[in-house]
């Protein structure tokens, strides 16, 4: 009867706003969501990816590559590392990192206790219209991490990485109790009849359900336009932040134009349970499984 009542609370937030192309106004603005998160209630609270500034990646320009900064003394990770000490939570930073010649999209977790635990680099690069982020990025050498942190062991992943099931199970195999998406993604440049929000909120609920732990997905609004090679660029960035449950429910969303702070609450214990009973791990045979290391399904 004791381990029935047993019970381990934690208040995820995922924030959602349109930015600038100016670092100190986007810091600024996802400072004051953190702040209204943190009233809330929240103890986990998710920026969007690459909140420092436009999402450049529409363009393949060398100047844009000064936007990258050294992991080590990076400002706004510090300010933010000062802001969970303050406030007392859990905040993954998404930024441009240089590391001597390689530059990646990273992810630094920052605890609640203003501890660095480490970075995440994202592993998938997308390549296509308006999303050119082989230009650059170099794949992340990090491998799938999870990060125990105050309030829970979390994965955190970026944008492209939530297509692919395997990230998501790889996390949750290594002990993942939620799963954390930041993401910049709307509409195609090459085809404004395009829409694919709908696609990205059903892959990720299925990572949810899949996996039986909730899911936290942040992703920006506004219209932001890029000067490339063969002039303007334009994207529309659709919003639609959510928080997912256990089994892919959808228990908190934004809309498609509003700034937005999403909070939810889990029983991380209740979960554990309801996990462990599915039987989804118990019965995985990965002894099977090795057509998943090849590219093209030959063994």
């Amino acid at each position: 009867m004791e381990m029935e009542g047993r019970r381990r609370e934690v208040v995820v937030s995922s924030l959602q706003f349109a930015c600038s192309d100016d670092i100190s106004t986007n810091v600024a603005t996802a400072e004051r969501l953190v702040r209204e998160a943190h009233a809330k209630g929240a103890n986990i609270v998710l920026i969007q990816e690459l909140f420092e500034g436009y999402y450049f990646c529409q363009a393949q320009r060398e100047d844009f590559f000064q936007r990258s900064k050294p992991y080590k003394n990076h400002p706004t990770i510090a300010r933010m590392q000062n802001l969970a000490k303050e406030l007392g939570v859990v905040i993954p930073v998404s930024f441009f990192e240089e590391a001597n010649n390689a530059h990646y999209n990273s992810i630094a977790i920052i605890d609640a206790d203003g501890t660095d635990l480490g970075i995440y680099r994202k592993s998938h690069i997308p390549d296509g219209p308006g999303y050119q982020e082989k230009f650059y990025f170099n794949p992340g050498d990090t491998g799938f991490k999870v990060f125990q942190t105050k309030f829970a062991k979390i994965g955190v992943a970026i944008c492209w990485d939530q297509w692919f099931p395997e990230a998501a199970r790889a996390m949750v195999l290594q002990g993942a109790e939620i799963l954390f998406y930041p993401t910049a993604i709307g509409s195609e440049p090459q085809d404004q009849g395009l829409d694919s929000r709908d696609h990205w909120r059903r892959v990720m609920q299925g990572h949810a359900g899949a996996n039986v732990v909730p899911l936290v997905a942040s992703n920006r609004i506004g219209k932001e336009t890029i000067e490339t090679e063969h002039g303007p660029s334009q994207i529309t960035f659709y919003g639609t932040s959510f928080i997912a449950g256990p089994t892919g429910e959808i228990v908190a969303e934004a809309d498609d134009k509003s700034e937005a702070v999403l909070v939810a609450q889990f029983d991380l214990e209740k979960i554990k349970s309801k996990r462990q009973s599915w039987g989804v791990f118990r019965d995985r045979r990965p002894d099977l499984y090795k057509v998943l290391l090849t590219m093209d399904g030959n063994i």
